[in-house]
């Protein structure tokens, strides 16, 4: 098929566009958010490539898959048909609800001519969906390269934003992580953060925007990961970090509970709980190798690649049979 998306979460889109498929995706001379092209800090596949919004209203398109509600208006000037109507499309939200929650009415609710596809259980369930047919697929990421060493006894952290979004990312719950073990925080927007939480730089160090490939290289080196959302969908990075064999510390919310087993790592609500997780692991290296073979064992088979792009083929054919 040929497959419009755009270029919206770069972990995600990475897997997704492994598939079989030829993939369309946006790009505009500013590369701003609804024409960021393809991407340049992770590796995709030849068959994803970049389209102008005037070559796009010439493009065969089987399926258009939507994540933001202003590309349903843009897709369709772009492409001179209408998503859901002249060409089928999936909406695919990635985020938890915001507002008031858990009546946040999703802005696909009561619609017929889409399917929207939450990325977790808990997300379609606390969305208030309306009418609308819903489906979950779950996460599936490209294997790192790497594997666990663990050899420094400093604790990794991989968040965006930390200082604009603050407790959703449960930043003001770091220095007290910080006084058992340092911490490595990675991400988009992490410069600055030692200073607003006022920690000196060997107990808190942060790594902007590596590629890939080195952020995955440097998180492995650390002992344990440390998942500190209140609010928030599965992070990707967090199924990396036990794809490469990271124990996990982690508040105890949001579809992390069920996707972390308790034999590979620690969740809880109780901050003094987690710290004390986290001062174990920094001290016993065979423990946190323990916890990180079996973090290791549940993702590969849970959120391995193959399962995610079968379960999506799936999806894009019944959407394409279903409108024939």
């Amino acid at each position: 098929m040929n497959v419009l998306l755009w270029h919206v979460h770069g972990s995600w889109t990475t897997s997704f566009v492994h598939g079989r498929h030829r993939y369309l995706v946006p790009v505009t001379p500013d590369r701003g958010p609804y024409g960021l092209g393809r991407a340049r800090t992770y590796a995709w596949p030849e068959k994803a490539v970049e389209v102008t919004p005037e070559e796009l209203g010439r493009a065969e398109v089987d399926l258009v898959v939507l994540q933001r509600p202003e590309e349903l208006e843009l897709a369709e000037r772009w492409l001179g048909r209408r998503p859901g109507r002249d060409v089928p499309a999936v909406y695919v939200e990635h985020n938890t609800p915001k507002g008031d929650v858990p009546n946040t009415r999703h802005p696909m609710a009561d619609r017929d001519d889409l399917l929207l596809t939450h990325v977790t259980h808990f997300n379609e369930l606390f969305w208030d969906n309306g009418g609308t047919r819903t489906a979950v697929v779950e996460h599936g990421i490209v294997p790192p390269r790497v594997e666990w060493t663990g050899e420094l006894d400093r604790l990794a952290v991989v968040t965006n934003e930390p200082v604009r979004r603050w407790r959703v990312t449960g930043t003001d719950l770091m220095p007290r992580f910080a006084a058992v073990a340092p911490l490595d925080v990675f991400g988009m927007g992490v410069d600055g953060l030692p200073d607003r939480l006022g920690l000196p730089a060997e107990r808190l160090a942060t790594h902007d925007d590596l590629p890939q490939d080195r952020m995955h290289a440097e998180v492995a080196r650390r002992r344990a990961y440390l998942h500190l959302c209140r609010w928030t969908s599965l992070g990707l990075s967090l199924i990396e970090a036990m794809t490469i064999g990271m124990p996990v510390v982690a508040l105890a919310t949001t579809e992390a509970v069920d996707a972390v087993p308790p034999d590979a790592g620690v969740l809880s609500t109780r901050v003094d709980t987690l710290v004390e997780a986290a001062r174990w692991l920094a001290e016993d290296r065979d423990a946190a190798y323990r916890l990180g073979a079996r973090a290791r064992e549940v993702t590969k088979e849970r959120f391995g690649l193959d399962r995610f792009l079968a379960d999506w083929d799936r999806i894009m054919e019944e959407e394409t049979c279903a409108s024939r």
